[in-house]
């Protein structure tokens, strides 16, 4: 059978295109600009090349990015920086660049962040506004996941999804998020049984693991979606965690190409959100203490 590929560079395109224009109707409102802070914390090289990609996306589209870098830093110590930045009214996203280095506690961290201000979506809060099914910015890339499929017009309701990979930042989430949609969805992880009947029973895989190739093609069954997050270089040149599933699956993100893109394109619309937001906080607050005086 013929396979079609979800292009994540062209939904990322989309979803920039839409963004920037949100972002020049904020400033031609407002009269300032949106800006995220990054924050890194450590000498990874691969953090620091992702760092480098999102704060050149921003720029973009136009939103103004402040970096904060950290070669040794100590989980009180970022903690005073989050709140300084909670605090700050020029600041509208708040990023941590993850992982962190193992002696900070990286969750006590990212539930520092002000919950309007967490556009990466990764505080507890945002998690379990997403358990009650309330609206809440989503964790990047379970929430670019879903844009590729609504880009795509798939319709998750009803189908079996297989999640395999249990991560706070993406497997959790991303199967709640197809959960919230109407899927039928199984957790698997490293102690799952009978991982390979699971797969082949699933409508649609979302691979989550970071190992290259684990899921081997022969697993999948007939017109299965697969959306694969995984990235490694192996042999000279890029795999996911999905063994080439072209030929076998009706839909199928690519890698690299597929879920990357959209994780940054979604992460500048959760900033754009982020701002619109606090906007909105801000008249109801400003509302509110014009009643309480009239009323005195």
């Amino acid at each position: 059978m013929e396979s079609q590929i979800l292009d994540g560079k062209l939904v990322s395109k989309a979803i920039k295109s839409k963004v920037a224009k949100g972002v020049y109707d904020y400033e031609e409102t407002y009269n300032e600009q949106i800006t995220l802070a990054t924050i890194l914390v450590g000498n990874d090289q691969a953090s620091k090349t992702y760092v480098k990609m999102k704060s050149k996306a921003c720029k973009e589209v136009g939103i103004n990015t402040r970096e904060y870098f950290f070669p040794e830093f100590t989980t009180e110590g970022l903690i005073r920086i989050i709140e300084a930045l909670n605090q700050d009214e020029t600041i509208n996203g708040i990023l941590i660049q993850h992982p962190l280095p193992k002696n900070i506690d990286e969750q006590k961290c990212f539930d520092k962040i002000a919950l309007e201000k967490d556009v990466d979506g990764l505080s507890s809060r945002n998690f379990g506004k997403m358990a009650f099914h309330k609206e809440t910015l989503g964790a990047a890339t379970p929430t670019g996941i879903m844009n590729i499929l609504d880009f795509y017009n798939i319709d998750v309701a009803g189908k079996s999804a297989c999640v395999i990979g249990r991560s706070s930042i993406l497997g959790k989430p991303a199967a709640l998020m197809l959960l919230n949609k109407d899927a039928t969805v199984t957790m698997c992880h490293s102690k799952t049984k009978n991982l390979k009947d699971i797969v082949k029973s699933s409508d649609i895989v979302v691979a989550a693991l970071g190992e290259p190739e684990f899921i081997k093609k022969e697993w999948l069954k007939e017109d299965t979606i697969v959306i694969d997050t995984g990235y490694s270089y192996v042999n000279g040149h890029s795999v996911g965690d999905v063994e080439s599933p072209e030929g076998v699956a009706s839909f199928y993100t690519p890698v690299p190409g597929g879920v990357g893109p959209v994780t940054i394109a979604t992460l500048l619309n959760n900033t754009l959100i982020a701002a619109q937001n606090q906007k909105v906080k801000e008249k109801v607050i400003s509302k509110g203490k014009q009643y309480i005086k009239e009323d005195k």
